[in-house]
């Protein structure tokens, strides 16, 4: 083999061996300070009354309800869901027909920082009558609702209690 060949060699397996010290070192800090939440800059200005004009009025408003099927809309059907204890407490989420997905992973829709919940942890979903279920999604710590460790999912009361850990949810109108 050639010198130029031997030292391309040895400059690949080094920056080889470098890349993955710097993954090491970056799952070590994500061991020891966890995910970082994060709060959209709206949603926050909304919940402290402040100042971007409409913007912030706008997206805190519920948005309509979902029509049911044969075009008639559901009474006392939730239109958010807020977040009452635990880390992100004040937070508000519209209810708009899509799944909410609870836990630790940078995916989930609401993401908790919770030493108690799993990276999926639970998901709040609505079924073919407009009425919210949650579903456990095998987490370690379970997923509580109205002090009741779901084994199935449960459709949501108005109003009930769902802990994850010391995070609770409730889904208002």
């Amino acid at each position: 083999m050639s010198e130029l060949t031997l030292t391309v060699m040895r400059l690949g397996f080094l920056a080889v061996l470098w890349l993955f010290v710097i993954v090491a070192v970056q799952v070590i800090r994500s061991d020891l300070f966890g995910t970082r939440v994060t709060q959209r800059g709206s949603q926050r200005r909304a919940q402290r009354g402040g100042g971007d004009g409409g913007r912030a009025r706008a997206a805190s408003s519920p948005p309509p309800q979902r029509q049911q099927q044969g075009g008639r809309q559901r009474r006392g059907a939730p239109t958010k869901l807020i977040i009452s204890e635990g880390s992100l407490t004040g937070t508000t989420v519209a209810l708009q027909g899509q799944t909410i997905t609870l836990g630790r992973a940078h995916d989930s829709t609401i993401v908790l920082d919770d030493d108690y919940a799993s990276s999926r942890h639970a998901r709040i979903y609505p079924d073919r009558d407009g009425q919210w279920i949650v579903e456990d999604l095998g987490s370690t710590n379970g997923t509580y609702l109205d002090r009741n460790r779901l084994t199935t999912p449960a459709p949501v009361p108005l109003g009930a209690p769902i802990r994850i850990g010391k995070t609770v949810i409730e889904l208002r109108k």
